[in-house]
């Protein structure tokens, strides 16, 4: 089982469950993370694939990916119109902590 960030349970999980009211989002991305870290590469999955793997609708499931797109936890690709997405997880708190790293020295 890949390693969590700690970040992902003790904030983000309580800013998606609790703040924004979107748990579907959180179970989404968690699930898109762990798949991520398997792979070690972007994942490519339909909204059906998605919603069957984390166990919601595939409405509840496109919804979740939007929000998180528009939360810039996630970046969504696709070919054309029709192809079937690619995820990228990103991690902002890690960029930022990067960059105060960098900043410090």
């Amino acid at each position: 089982m890949p390693l969590l960030d700690d970040y992902i349970t003790d904030v983000l999980m309580r800013d998606l469950v609790g703040h924004d009211h979107k748990p579907a989002s959180f179970l989404v991305y968690l699930w898109l993370a762990a798949e991520q870290a398997r792979s070690k590469c972007e994942v490519r999955a339909s909204y059906q694939q998605v919603a069957e793997s984390v166990g919601i609708s595939k409405s509840s499931a496109q919804s979740a990916v939007r929000w998180l797109a528009r939360r810039k936890l996630l970046s969504v690709t696709k070919e054309t119109v029709t192809a079937t997405p690619v995820y990228a997880v990103r991690m902002p708190w890690r960029d930022s902590a990067r960059q105060h790293a960098a900043k410090s020295r």
